[in-house]
């Protein structure tokens, strides 16, 4: 990949910086940066999910620096103006396993001269990231917060199997299959992100990647008015069916045919305070200059089972150092795996602080709402330095 500048400073929040931190585990890392100015801060490390970018953090770095923090926000493996990822579909998708991401946040808070981190904050498939960082090295991450999507605990190993008479075959119908099935065949969205189209399908959408990123976002968040979560009963097809088509596509279409037609109009785009089209640019030209399939590779490590194996080296373990979760009242991220949240809140965070579902966001919790986010931090911040 050609180098890159930093992103212009006419596209930054006051107070927030773009630049590079080089040779980070095989990456030149792209990172925004606010309360830079003087050491000695105690850091904390936010991380973006997809289709989203460092920049996703901008309205909540300036209030954590006023408080006294260090805050560092990187484009992720595969985002943005950070190189050194192998965009091919039939390359190294090995490299995204969430342990290698773990290694890449470890290795730029090290380069960034921090021995532990006072919060690592994950939103969307930044928040598994953030999960596996507290549980494998809270001796660096001191506590944790993730957004929109729950920590069920690591991939359990199979338990007394060894005493079994006879192994029992699978029973139930493969989910994808039961899903194509439904007198409305459907799909699962993350299946859909694991195959060859889709990047070409949203990168090469008849709509371009600045509309397609419109619709998106529109459809995922509280202003679309289909969103209107609750807690799905199982893992079946009938319940996942209840999801919107974000997430239980239809059979037949892409990603951008889905929500082209929830493309907001003219005038709600004009409206849209959270997400004006000057800074959704910044987004769809990075998407435009870098595709889609960098992000999309983090799903094919989790769809094709690539890292199970070396996950469940944790059966059984959980999160022991304080954390928060913080999602957007009207996000069905929150429940699109039936049972997640319960175990988040039972046994997979063993010091949760407290689940706030935040009115007026949807998905994009911290964009949609974040003065709400902001305070959330704080708190949870001020109350762990005070315990």
């Amino acid at each position: 990949m050609t180098e890159l500048p930093p992103l212009e400073s006419s596209v930054l929040p006051a107070g927030i910086r773009s630049r590079f931190v080089r040779d980070i585990n095989g990456l030149d890392v792209h990172l925004l940066e606010a309360g830079y100015e003087d050491g000695g801060r105690p850091c904390i490390l936010l991380l973006h999910g997809f289709p989203e970018l460092a920049y996703s953090w901008r309205h909540v770095m300036a209030p954590l620096a006023a408080a006294g923090f260090h805050v560092v926000a990187p484009d992720q493996r595969g985002y943005g103006r950070t190189t050194g990822w192998d965009p091919d579909y039939d390359g190294d998708v090995r490299s995204f396993r969430l342990l290698n991401l773990v290694r890449d946040v470890l290795g730029l808070v090290s380069a960034l001269g921090h021995r532990e981190v006072a919060a690592v904050v994950g939103h969307d498939f930044g928040s598994p990231v953030a999960a596996w960082c507290a549980l494998v090295r809270p001796d660096v991450f001191r506590s944790v917060v993730l957004m929109s999507a729950p920590f069920a605990g690591p991939p359990a190993l199979p338990l007394g199997t060894a005493h079994a008479a006879q192994r029992q075959a699978a029973s139930g119908t493969d989910i994808h299959e039961a899903l194509a099935k439904l007198s409305r065949p459907r799909k699962h969205y993350q299946w859909y992100y694991s195959t060859r189209a889709a990047n070409a399908d949203m990168h090469g959408c008849p709509q371009g990647v600045h509309a397609f990123l419109r619709a998106y976002y529109h459809h995922k968040s509280a202003d679309w008015p289909g969103n209107r979560p609750f807690r799905l009963a199982s893992w079946t097809a009938a319940e996942l069916a209840k999801m919107p088509t974000y997430y239980i596509m239809d059979l037949d279409k892409d990603m951008a045919a889905t929500v082209a037609p929830e493309m907001p109009s003219p005038a709600a785009i004009a409206a849209c305070r959270w997400l004006p089209d000057r800074e959704l640019a910044v987004y769809s030209n990075e998407y435009v200059r870098t595709g889609f399939q960098g992000g999309l590779q983090w799903y094919r490590c989790r769809t094709q089972g690539i890292d199970t194996a070396e996950l469940q080296v944790f059966s059984g373990g959980a999160i022991e150092v304080p954390s928060l979760f913080i999602a957007g009242s009207s996000d069905w991220g929150i429940y699109q795996v039936p049972g997640s949240i319960e175990r988040m809140q039972d046994t997979a965070c063993t010091r949760l602080r407290g689940v706030h579902l935040i009115a007026g966001a949807g998905h994009w919790v911290q964009q949609e709402q974040p003065e709400r986010v902001s305070d959330l931090l704080l708190g949870f911040l001020q109350q762990e330095a005070g315990t």
